[in-house]
């Protein structure tokens, strides 16, 4: 075997350039492939909505500064919908196993009624407050308060709401998340 010409040389030369540009080239490729077929950056993790962050500094949420809150606010009748949502905040705390000290719930009772005796032995451990001990505003627009289970961050601000009717299984994925990379509360 000789020397290798200049053309076997320059041939390789470029295979091997092409090559390089191809390894670089792909992910810019697939990255276009999987924008085009609608899996687009953008979409997050989280299942709850989140909010600007609005600080609150009603009595009940001041108290509980430095943990996480879950809120709901219903009437003292407390129906099927509001046993529910009630249900849901506390099963969903359970199951954050050690991270549940880490979150408290609140229930704003909406109206003059008094919750009975055995929905209060179930909920053990759920706070209740007037809602009309929150200024205005607060939380959202009157119509869309029961509707929700809202999150408080441990700095008392809130952040996050759920949808109407909760899936508590991606609840509990939320706050897992949020307890892991949170450093307070």
């Amino acid at each position: 075997m000789g020397p290798p010409s200049a053309d076997g040389t320059r041939r390789r030369g470029r295979r091997a350039l092409l090559a390089i540009g191809a390894l670089f080239a792909l992910p810019v490729a697939v990255g276009w492939l999987a924008y085009v077929a609608g899996l687009a950056p953008g979409t997050t993790a989280n299942y709850g909505t989140l909010l600007a962050p609005r600080p609150l500094t009603a009595a009940p949420v001041a108290a509980l500064r430095g943990k996480w809150i879950l809120v709901q606010f219903d009437g003292g009748a407390c129906e099927a919908r509001c046993e529910q949502k009630l249900y849901y905040m506390r099963q969903v705390r359970r199951a954050q196993g050690v991270g549940a000290g880490r979150i408290e719930r609140l229930w704003f009772v909406t109206d003059a009624v008094a919750p009975r005796a055995e929905l209060l032995a179930a909920i053990e451990g759920t706070r209740l407050a007037r809602a009309d001990a929150l200024p205005a505003g607060a939380f959202a627009a009157d119509d869309a308060l029961a509707a929700h289970i809202w999150l408080v961050d441990p700095l008392g601000n809130l952040m996050m709401r759920f949808p109407r009717d909760p899936d508590p299984g991606r609840m509990v994925k939320d706050l897992e998340r949020l307890l892991k990379y949170s450093g307070f509360g």
